[in-house]
């Protein structure tokens, strides 16, 4: 999906497949002299407790919903730095310890816009983003995870 509706060098996907960080950093920037810089986060999931009590966790989202918001991100993104492209990827689905779960990069001419963009992304990501993620323990058993503290402190730090 283009986000913000202005060129392929802006995109959001929601999947459940795995995706190649090497081939979508060249994805955004093949052909592109005018990338001076390009930031990349890439979230795993992790196993929360030293005991490994996490067997996995299930990401739900709402198709359609979901990448509209991540696309109104993107844009506010836009909106606060020069970009020459943003490529995000979110996985859905059944996932275990060590797979990758969000891609975002982060591409401009100079590395300070790239940073503080690539943070903003996922900031709002993680207080945005209507994603519903059920953390699985050893025993079978699911709970699902509420909004941390921590999340909105650092998306607050953005407040115009």
């Amino acid at each position: 999906m283009d986000a913000a509706g202005s060129g392929a060098a802006f995109t959001v996907s929601v999947q459940t497949a795995d995706f190649d960080i090497g081939a979508e950093i060249a994805g955004l920037t093949e052909g592109r002299g005018d990338i001076g810089a390009v930031v990349s986060f890439t979230g795993l999931v992790r196993d929360i407790a030293p005991e490994g009590e996490i067997r996995g966790m299930e990401l739900e989202h709402y198709p359609g919903m979901t990448e509209k918001a991540l696309a109104g991100i993107v844009a506010e993104a836009r909106a606060r730095w020069t970009l020459s492209g943003v490529r995000v990827i979110h996985r859905v689905g059944p996932l275990a310890p060590g797979d990758r779960i969000v891609l975002v990069l982060a591409a401009s001419r100079h590395r300070a816009a790239a940073f503080e963009a690539a943070a903003f992304l996922m900031d709002f990501l993680k207080t945005r983003a209507p994603f519903w993620k059920k953390e699985t323990g050893r025993d079978g058993q699911g709970a699902w995870v509420d909004a941390r503290e921590s999340d909105d402190l650092a998306a607050a730090r953005w407040a115009r």
